[in-house]
């Protein structure tokens, strides 16, 4: 990660920490059990939640395996992951701070090894997925969970436009293919897929949003202007004075061989 964008990341990330604790779309159970019964946990198991942010990954696989791991390179986002441990009396948990393309675990470390809603962030994914699959153990279970972009290439580019106004920490939406395709580059079987959508409205995107130069109604004429002819391929539809706008997103899982 070069210095800018690793100063953008921290910067963002910590102005969101406590917007991100609070999120009902990050707390939410039935969104939270999806991702964690795709990793197929077991009593005896281990995991690592890679990018973990405030630690709501880590706390669901904890309440159904052994010991449950986060990393995440920002000291807020830790801080609220603790917090929020302490609030819920969950022990079986540990917290780094650490870099995503050099995690600080011996070969095979862990029986689940996940990312959730962090790869779009990454300069370097690839990179990135080759140490998560590394750190997983042979037998272990490797799942990924990000937003999608549309396979429009116009759309696309729209969307990761109004993304990175948004939050000048993104560096790009993938699509699909490509999220997949990071299994096969790896030596792993084709992932089991599992498409979700998450609702959102303008009005609460741009409340809180830290948009470059924290220009907020730059970004609502951007949102707001996009509706006709779905333009960010986010099935777009005015509400009165508000936009109803709709992530497409998906979770990957395959076992490591």
């Amino acid at each position: 990660m070069d210095h800018a964008h690793a100063a953008q990341i921290a910067d963002q990330f910590t102005r969101q920490a406590a917007d991100f604790a609070r999120s009902p779309a990050l707390h939410n159970d039935e969104a939270l059990k999806r991702l964690v019964d795709a990793a197929r946990p077991r009593a005896g198991d281990v995991s690592l939640d890679v990018a973990c942010g405030p630690g709501t990954v880590v706390m669901a696989f904890a309440a159904r395996i052994a010991h449950a791991t986060g990393i995440d390179a920002t000291a807020a986002m830790l801080d609220e992951a603790r917090r929020i441990a302490g609030e819920r009396k969950v022990s079986n948990v540990t917290w780094h701070q650490g870099d995503v393309y050099a995690l600080p675990f011996a070969d095979g470390s862990f029986d689940i090894v996940s990312c959730r809603f962090a790869f779009h962030h990454l300069q370097r994914p690839a990179d990135a997925f080759a140490e998560m699959v590394r750190v997983c153990r042979s037998g272990g279970r490797v799942v990924l969970c990000d937003g999608v972009v549309s396979g429009d290439p116009a759309k696309a580019d729209a969307f990761n436009r109004m993304e990175l106004f948004r939050d000048p920490s993104t560096v790009e939406f993938r699509t699909l293919d490509y999220l997949a395709g990071l299994y096969g580059r790896h030596d792993l079987p084709s992932p089991a897929m599992e498409a979700h959508r998450l609702t959102v409205t303008m009005n609460q995107l741009v409340a809180h949003a830290f948009p470059e130069n924290d220009d907020r109604e730059g970004l609502h004429r951007m949102i707001w202007d996009s509706v006709e002819g779905d333009k960010l391929g986010m099935l777009a539809k005015r509400d009165g004075d508000d936009v109803q706008l709709s992530y497409s997103g998906v979770i990957l899982s395959a076992v490591k061989p």
